[in-house]
């Protein structure tokens, strides 16, 4: 199978290579369409041609991958630094407030709603033999590609290759887990040489996002191998200009995450004051952690259907500001795989909002009444005979995956979206 997000190349003369390092610094990072975030490329005047510690990173991918040599060094030499690419992976000052209400207007807004129905009516049949397939709905799908690229309209103007070996070489030492994502984007990095994972024949060329990522799904080089599939059949995988493709790899990507096909990925939550144990609640974060009856010993009461929820729940705090109090759901397993797409509850969260207006907007659901205010009022009961409640176990039940089904990793491909002021 081709595929434009996977090529093989053939070696080359060295004269070839040699013209190819030296001609890389002249190509544009231009956009075809609006970057994100908004910001542009500003590339620097120095090649990683000169760096001898991205050379032998070259050396390391060609002996590891079995690519030749030349290519790889001519690849990576002809990278630009992008200064402003690692300021944008710092995060913000310390003490810095959240606001899910600011967050959330980035996202659901009447253009993207209005692009997200017209998307959904062009590529119905391809939804629906998406969930088919996977199991993943289609407000799901259409919610993921309109939070990341308004169905392709901002896939990024950063050249690929320039981001990832800025993140590889130099990313900022100031952040706390610098280490750790430095490694991570040289994995990147060589995902994309690799042959499953470049978007064209001339790896100088795709353009993506500040952190690599690239298409209408914003996939990472390392999901384009894992987790990209040829959807319609015609022997190749395109996420940039082929929606068939965008559909069924959003949805396989989630399939292989552990979504489960039926189940709510949040339900609203009301408090009861007198046996509330927020500290227990949160300290799992929004990994699953409570049956629905541990939730509700804690305080915690899901509305409806979240009371008999079979599998585990988390409790889901959303900041809105420093003069607003939080805003609070239950999260179940398919909350938490949304966040395996993007680190982030908000992400998490705008996308389920945008999915389910635009489902709306189709007249397949009433329209949803948008989770922007603080929780509702806490529920008034009997005070608890146990003054000092007994701190709960993180339950589990039947119905949770077991070793050879196990939760998603706390860890994730993608790379978080900076949270407002």
């Amino acid at each position: 199978m081709r595929s434009s997000l996977s090529t093989r190349h053939q070696p080359v003369r060295a004269a070839a290579l040699a013209l190819l390092a030296a001609c890389a610094a002249g190509l544009a990072t231009q956009a075809a369409a609006q970057p994100r975030p908004a910001v542009k490329a500003v590339v620097g005047s120095t090649p990683y041609a000169t760096r001898d510690d991205a050379m032998r990173f070259a050396d390391e991918v060609a002996a590891r991958r079995g690519l030749d040599r030349q290519w790889v060094r001519a690849t990576i030499g002809g990278a630009r630094f992008l200064p402003n690419v690692p300021r944008l992976m710092l995060p913000g000052p310390v003490g810095t407030v959240k606001n899910w209400q600011v967050y959330r207007s980035r996202f659901i807004d009447a253009t993207r709603i209005a692009a997200g129905v017209r998307f959904w009516r062009a590529n119905a049949d391809l939804l629906a033999r998406a969930e088919a397939t996977y199991g993943v709905p289609p407000e799901i799908v259409v919610g993921i590609v309109g939070v990341e690229t308004i169905y392709g309209r901002n896939m990024g103007n950063f050249r690929v290759i320039d981001a990832l070996a800025t993140l590889a070489f130099d990313f900022p030492q100031g952040h706390p887990r610098a280490a750790e994502r430095q490694a991570f984007f040289r994995g990147e990095l060589e995902s994309f040489l690799s042959t499953e994972s470049r978007t064209a024949d001339d790896p100088m060329v795709p353009l993506g996002s500040y952190a690599g990522a690239m298409g209408m799904p914003q996939f990472m080089p390392s999901s384009i191998a894992k987790y990209a599939v040829d959807f319609d059949g015609d022997g190749r995988i395109d996420l940039v200009n082929n929606t068939a493709d965008v559909i069924g790899s959003v949805a396989s990507y989630f399939k292989a995450f552990g979504w489960q096909p039926g189940m709510p990925a949040i339900y609203p939550v009301r408090f009861d004051e007198s046996r509330l144990r927020k500290d227990i609640l949160l300290a799992p974060d929004i990994l699953p952690s409570f049956s629905a009856d541990s939730f509700v010993a804690a305080g915690a009461v899901p509305d409806g259907e979240g009371q008999r929820h079979r599998g585990l729940l988390a409790l889901i705090e959303l900041q809105n500001g420093a003069n607003a109090a939080p805003t609070y759901v239950a999260g179940t397993r398919n909350f938490y795989v949304i966040t395996r797409y993007n680190w982030s509850s908000y992400y998490a969260m705008s996308v389920l909002d945008l999915g389910n207006e635009i489902k709306a907007a189709m007249g397949y659901a009433p329209a949803p009444q948008p989770v922007l205010a603080p929780a509702p009022a806490p529920l008034r009961s009997q005070p608890r005979l146990d003054a000092q409640p007994m701190p709960l176990p993180l339950q589990s039940t039947p119905t949770e995956p077991t070793a050879s089904q196990p939760l998603p990793p706390a860890s994730s491909p993608r790379q978080p979206m900076p949270l407002p002021q």
